[in-house]
């Protein structure tokens, strides 16, 4: 459970939440969530994603059940740093799709006051940790993970199975692409290297 920090300091105090889970978890739609909040409390919000994130047009970040907030694309991690340093509240989507220098964005900002709200994806199609994410998690005041449910045994879904032949690291897909499984499917089809259902 994700409980906000409502103490007020003469001097604004920063922080860092990190949403992560697979895919189809409900991550966007956390983010989503939460800079609408900001927004309706009337504080200045800007929403970043990865410009290679093009599934559902350029300037939004959408859910995968069409929520959607008006984002800027950025190539790189320091125009987060350099367009949202005056912003009371940021949010940071798909982030594991960043450059390694978004861990010091994220902190920098929050060091300098600024609420900073990330998601992404914890884990690669592999089971790997997935680029930044693991020190975006370390270095977070606040983790929050989610999960999908596995259609396949009902549990929760902790891995993004990737159900194309790709062995690219970024495949941007959608349900064609990737199934949110269980460990228990994970481990069967990915771990043993068997083919998908």
């Amino acid at each position: 459970m994700f409980l906000e920090n409502t103490i007020n300091h003469s001097k604004q105090s920063g922080w860092m939440e990190v949403i992560c889970g697979s895919m189809f978890s409900g991550k966007t739609e956390e983010l989503i969530r939460r800079l609408r909040r900001a927004e309706m409390a009337g504080q200045t919000v800007e929403i970043f994603k990865p410009q290679i994130d093009t599934r559902y047009g350029l300037e939004e970040v959408v859910s995968h059940n069409l929520n959607k907030i008006r984002s800027t694309p950025v190539e790189s991690s320091n125009e987060i740093l350099l367009l949202g340093s005056t912003c009371d509240v940021v949010g940071i989507d798909e982030a594991q799709f960043f450059d390694s220098g978004i861990v010091e964005v994220a902190n920098n900002l929050a060091n300098n006051g600024v609420r900073v709200v990330i998601a992404g994806l914890d884990m690669d199609f592999m089971g790997r940790p997935f680029g930044s994410m693991p020190y975006l998690m370390a270095t977070a005041e606040y983790v929050t993970k989610v999960h999908a449910i596995c259609r396949r045994t009902g549990n929760l879904a902790n891995y993004s199975m990737r159900t194309s032949e790709s062995v690219n690291l970024v495949e941007l897909g959608e349900t064609e692409n990737y199934e949110a499984v269980s460990r228990r499917v994970f481990a069967d089809h990915v771990l043993n290297k068997t083919l998908p259902e």
